[in-house]
């Protein structure tokens, strides 16, 4: 092996080349690059609380992709991918010991408690082998040491103190540029085989046409859809009104998925924003994709100023709640057989495909929580599971928001299903799409199938208990809208008006309710 200077770039949630200061830094400061990436069995065991799958098959395939196409991008700069299986500490003792050339590790730093458990043995390691860390800060829009809160026990409870503050008094920094070449491996070193799905005690998933995320993980996937968003349709420029849809593509930004695992910088999201802006138009639409990075900012610090507690039952504020633990009532909800077609379709969407709406996000967590009183991490572990752009800070933080023990909860805060699928599906053609059960109800009907006659039901081929199930709960305030959709008064168009009962913050909250690691981006 070269007894040239080395430097092990260990990447989890950095999975690009553009604005990535782990190789700006290290073309630098080494002679060989060895840019890491490990599967660590401990992503693919059970979670803490309900023994879910950690990584389900969605995102599993998403980051497979996402590897894949790293590795490729690697290659054309003159380098590659080195991949193993195993826990990184293990990993990168072996390597420096192989190589023997290793001066530096260098990673970027992650705020949860399993990253960082990972972080503190990587360092145990190297300090043990006499080799040096590096580390950078590079996950969020803003830099961490340019808060305008010189502590992060200062960082505001609530989001819009910290957004104003946030814009008014500090700036988004440049990107890093990207390498037009990188110094190479080893001589000698082998790139490892990227495991299949079997590989990983998991079965590839099948593709729905029907999905809202028909994507494919991976830097390159990532720039070109941005560039699609914003360049080629300008559908940027009509963001806000259209984030709240359901059905298609291009609704919202899509770029949740990409965000979570680092294969796009929220820092070049920003700053194309603002290229199109200067070329194109700067309206409502563009800063609010902005306003959606920043929500995902906020959950980051939060985690970092909370720590375990986001994970905890009674939340950020030790709020006891007496939830719920009925396994009967919680797979009604993860499979789509509520009886509340709203709920199902959302649900099926989500274990169908791995994505979901921002605004499903926030129906289906208010219904377990508030319509069903359970476990709110019950809900977060299902999500960790299935979503292809899970974030822990983001997922976590949406949860406690949702359960009411998070940020700035508000009282009795719940969502009406009648009123959401009505102000939102006002067709039923979402409904209909993902309960096909329903396909023959016709318009709004579909919502509450319950409240239709015998004959009616009979002749849409429903039988409520049998072909569909009748609804396991029922909530008192549902009552008036059925009564408006009787009365042919009908809601607003989806688009032109958010539900009235929900307070606005908590409307536009998170990149894809980033009840993964992503509100509607």
């Amino acid at each position: 092996m070269s007894t040239s200077r080395t430097i092990i770039c260990l990447l989890r949630n950095d999975l690009r080349l553009h604005d990535n200061e782990l190789f700006h830094w290290a073309q630098r400061n080494a002679e060989h690059i060895v840019p890491l990436y490990c599967f660590d069995p401990r992503h693919y065991g059970g979670t803490y609380n309900y023994n879910l799958p950690k990584t389900g098959p969605f995102r599993l395939r998403f980051l497979l992709e996402s590897i894949r196409d790293l590795r490729n991008t690697l290659i054309n700069k003159g380098s590659n991918l080195v991949v193993r299986h195993g826990k990184p500490e293990e990993v990168v003792a072996s390597l420096i010991k192989q190589l023997g050339s290793v001066n530096t590790v260098a990673f970027h730093e992650e705020v949860t408690s399993e990253e960082l458990n990972v972080e503190k043995k990587v360092k145990e390691v190297c300090a043990q082998m006499k080799v040096k860390v590096h580390t950078c800060w590079g996950s969020t829009l803003y830099h961490r040491d340019d808060l305008p809160f010189h502590l992060i026990s200062r960082l505001p409870d609530v989001y819009t103190q910290f957004r104003k503050a946030t814009e008014t008094q500090s700036r988004v920094r440049p990107v890093f540029p990207t390498p037009e070449k990188l110094n190479p491996l080893p001589t000698g070193l082998e790139e490892g085989a990227i495991p299949t799905a079997e590989d990983l005690q998991q079965t590839e998933p099948v593709t729905d046409p029907r999905s809202a995320f028909p994507c494919s993980g991976g830097e390159s996937h990532a720039l070109a859809r941005l560039k699609h968003y914003f360049w080629d349709t300008d559908a940027v420029a009509t963001y806000k009104e259209t984030r709240n849809g359901l059905i298609g593509v291009d609704y919202s930004t899509k770029f949740a998925p990409w965000l979570a695992l680092g294969c796009i910088s929220p820092r070049y999201i920003f700053h194309q924003i603002k290229q199109y802006e200067t070329e194109r138009t700067a309206n409502q639409s563009t800063y609010w994709v902005i306003f959606e990075l920043l929500w995902r900012d906020y959950f980051k610090f939060v985690a970092v100023k909370y720590g375990n507690r986001l994970f905890q039952v009674n939340g950020l504020q030790d709020k006891s709640v007496p939830w719920k633990k009925d396994m009967k009532l919680f797979n009604a909800w993860k499979e789509g057989r509520t009886g509340v077609p709203f709920v199902d379709a959302n649900m099926r969407e989500l274990a169908l495909t791995g994505f979901m709406s921002n605004r499903g996000r926030q129906n289906v967590a208010s219904f377990l929580t508030k319509d069903l009183g359970l476990d709110w991490r019950m809900g977060a572990e299902w999500f960790e599971y299935l979503l292809i752009d899970y974030d822990v800070c983001s997922n976590y933080g949406n949860w406690l928001y949702s359960a009411g023990v998070g940020n700035d909860p508000r009282e009795n805060r719940k969502f009406n299903m009648i009123k959401q699928g009505l102000d939102y599906d006002s067709t039923g053609d979402y409904v209909r799409q993902w309960v096909p059960e329903l396909q023959s109800i016709r318009g709004a009907d579909a919502h509450a199938p319950w409240t239709l006659s015998a004959a009616a039901l009979s002749h849409a081929h429903v039988s409520l208990g049998e072909t569909y199930p009748a609804p396991i709960v029922m909530a008192p305030e549902w009552s008036r809208h059925i009564n408006q959709k009787a009365s042919g008064s009908g809601p607003s168009p989806r688009g032109k008006k958010g539900p009235s009962h929900t307070p606005k913050q908590h409307r536009d909250r998170g990149i894809d309710f980033y009840f993964s690691r992503s509100k509607n981006l």
